[in-house]
C-alpha cells in the first residue's frame, strides 16, 4: 500500500493511476486492431500504460520503476486490457474514443513526469521536459513499435509538441506560483480541453 505525507502526492498518485488506465486502453484498442488474442492484448496494455514511466525512471537513475514498485499500475493495466477485450465491439462504433484516452494519457504523464522531475530536480527546466516528455510519449512510441507502425509521434507534430509546451507551462506556473497542486491540475485542464 502506498503512503502519502500531503494531498498533493495523493491526487499525483491518481492521476498517474488515470493515466496508466488511459494508456493501457490505447495499447488494447491498437492490439485489437492488430488482431492480437487476449494475451496480445493485455501484453500491448501494460507495455503502452507503464513504459514511459519506466523509460523516465531508469533514465533519472531510479533504481526501481514504480511500475515494479506499486503492483497497482501492473494490476490496473491488465484489467483494462481485459475490460476492452470483452467491450470492444460494442466500443468499435466510438473509436474517437480511443483518441480521447490517448490524449488524455498524454496530458496526465505530461504531468507525471514533470512532477517526477521536479521533486526529484526542483526548478531545471530541461529536466522536467524531459521527464515529461519522456514519460507522456514513451508507451505510445514502444505500443505502435510493437505492431509494426511508425509511432505516432513522429507522424503527428502536435502529439510530441502539446506534451512539450505542457511541460513549459507546468514549469512557468511553478515558477511564478509555487504550488505543485496549481501545476498540475492546469496543465490536466489543458490536455482535457
Amino acid at each position: 500500500m502506498v503512503e502519502f505525507s500531503t494531498p498533493v502526492e495523493a491526487f499525483i498518485h491518481i492521476l498517474d493511476l488515470f493515466g496508466t488506465m488511459a494508456f493501457a486502453v490505447t495499447g488494447a484498442f491498437k492490439a485489437i486492431e492488430n488482431k492480437a488474442d487476449i494475451v496480445g492484448i493485455i501484453i500491448l496494455a501494460t507495455i503502452t500504460g507503464v513504459a514511459g514511466g519506466t523509460i523516465r525512471d531508469v533514465v533519472l537513475g531510479k533504481s526501481l520503476p514504480n511500475s515494479l514498485i506499486d503492483p497497482s499500475y501492473v494490476i490496473i493495466t491488465v484489467i483494462t486490457g481485459i475490460i476492452i477485450f470483452l467491450l470492444h465491439s460494442r466500443l468499435r462504433k466510438h473509436w474517437n474514443l480511443f483518441l480521447k484516452f490517448d490524449a488524455i494519457g498524454l496530458g496526465v504523464f505530461t504531468v507525471i513526469g514533470a512532477t517526477f522531475a521536479y521533486n526529484l530536480f526542483g526548478m531545471n527546466i530541461l529536466i522536467i521536459i524531459l521527464a515529461g516528455m519522456l514519460t507522456a510519449i514513451g508507451g505510445g512510441i514502444l505500443r505502435d513499435v510493437f505492431v509494426n507502425q511508425t509511432p505516432i509521434v513522429f507522424i503527428k507534430e502536435f502529439y510530441a509538441s502539446a506534451s512539450f509546451v505542457g511541460a513549459i507551462v507546468f514549469y512557468f506556473v511553478l515558477m511564478f506560483s509555487d504550488q505543485l497542486y496549481a501545476a498540475s491540475i492546469l496543465v490536466s485542464i489543458f490536455f482535457f480541453k
